[in-house]
């Protein structure tokens, strides 16, 4: 008799990752996937596709990373790549200040094609080169705060916060919610249970002493 698979489906998300040309979106995903980083810059062309399965603590997850071109001539393309992405990671370059006013464009073309039902998280990358710096960290979060996006800083170059990003993204998921939830009500269940202990042992009375009347 054939035995019957009962394992539950691998959950798929689709990451789309956008900004302009030479931001670092091929070297996040390198850096995640491989955890290297080529010197060698070269400009992804057209759409690239990578996917890779995250173990977390309460579940297992299949990311699909859609590494797209930054270049104005495959622009066309985009939209359609984010229209069932269930995250869209803007990258910006923190030595380009151009790089990062043009965030805003890209944050509205999620916006248009996704409405509210898709989670952003704004990349300010490059964070390695400390000297060239023309985007302050405050003014990642100020951008981030004003479009209602999370916001977190990189470097592929140095490895930085690239697994930090990961977990928030795969912690923000569609389904993450409940489970999230499931910690916080354990959480408040066992810090209720110790309360309740603490508050019996106080409101023990003490044995009387004995007394000798001899």
């Amino acid at each position: 008799m054939a035995s019957v698979n009962t394992t539950s489906p691998l959950a798929k998300y689709k990451l789309v990752f956008l900004g302009d040309q030479s931001v670092g979106k091929t070297s996040i995903i390198t850096r995640f996937m491989y955890d290297k980083f080529d010197n060698t810059y070269q400009a992804t062309i057209g759409i690239d596709f990578l996917s890779k399965t995250m173990y977390l603590e309460d579940r297992t997850v299949r990311l699909q990373l859609w590494d797209t071109a930054g270049q104005e001539r495959f622009r066309s393309l985009i939209p359609s790549y984010i229209r069932d992405s269930s995250v869209a990671v803007v990258v910006y370059d923190v030595t380009n200040r151009q790089s990062f006013m043009n965030t805003t464009r890209w944050i509205q073309e999620v916006r248009t094609e996704r409405g509210s039902d898709v989670i952003i998280f704004l990349v300010g990358n490059k964070t390695d080169l400390v000297d060239k710096r023309q985007v302050s960290i405050e003014d990642g979060d100020e951008k981030a705060r004003e479009s209602n996006v999370n916001f977190i800083e990189t470097s592929a170059k140095a490895g930085l916060n690239i697994k930090a990003l990961f977990r928030k993204i795969a912690a923000a998921l569609p389904g993450m919610e409940s489970v999230n939830q499931n910690k916080q009500e354990q959480a408040e269940q066992a810090r209720m249970s110790t309360s309740t202990i603490q508050l019996e042992s106080s409101n023990k009375t003490p044995p009387a002493s004995s007394s000798c009347s001899c």
